[in-house]
């Protein structure tokens, strides 16, 4: 198993949910490329330094830093054998400057259709005084706390359809382009979740032999 793992899909399309899983099947460690720019910035690694710049400038970190830090993330100790990429490459630029650094062994997309995300994240509601989240139609809160449950400002239909708008622009290229080398794998993400997560741990086991 020293190959990595790329895992995407729209928002709200349960990632986090399935990457934990995938972490404890493989070992592979969970990589995402805001914890890495968050960790480097604090630990004041060179390429930290040169990421912080533009973050306190208030612009995108550029591909060659963040590719530059996922080469310094790989040489450590729990990556020997490859690790979990969370939400990157998003483009195929991204993908193309991966490859040349880290062996990608299969890629699982969850794809959802964009109505089903909508209706998963325009009905989240939060209770301010636990944290806890609720869902209108598939999780309901009791009622007894239901008149204080807020709806955050980024989880209405113009917010979340803009963001499935950028996602589908960046990532469709992107998955034919993992298509075409015999690596992508996708998962019908709009069932019952456990059955989610048994898909794409068929998947893992099949391409990684665990």
């Amino acid at each position: 198993m020293s190959g990595s793992i790329v895992l995407f899909g729209p928002p709200g399309a349960g990632k986090g949910t399935q990457a934990g899983r995938i972490v404890d099947l493989t070992g592979k460690p969970q990589v995402s490329t805001g914890d890495m720019l968050r960790t480097a910035v604090k630990a004041g690694t060179k390429m930290g330094a040169e990421a912080k710049v533009y973050m306190d400038a208030g612009l995108l970190v550029p591909d060659s830093v963040i590719i530059g830090l996922i080469e310094e993330r790989l040489t450590q100790s729990d990556a020997v054998n490859g690790v979990l990429f969370d939400g990157f490459p998003r483009t195929i630029p991204q993908a193309e400057s991966l490859a040349n650094i880290a062996v990608v062994e299969s890629v699982i997309s969850i794809e959802v259709p964009d109505d089903a995300i909508v209706e998963r994240i325009v009905g989240r509601r939060m209770d301010p005084e636990t944290g806890d989240i609720y869902h209108i139609t598939f999780n309901p809160a009791p009622s007894e706390i239901e008149s204080r449950l807020i709806q955050r400002k980024d989880d209405t239909e113009e917010t979340v359809r803009a963001r499935l708008e950028a996602y589908h622009t960046q990532t469709a290229p992107l998955a034919t382009w993992y298509s075409e080398r015999g690596l992508l794998i996708s998962i019908d993400g709009n069932q019952p979740i456990d059955q989610v997560g048994d898909a794409v741990e068929d998947a893992v086991r099949t391409t990684m032999s665990v």
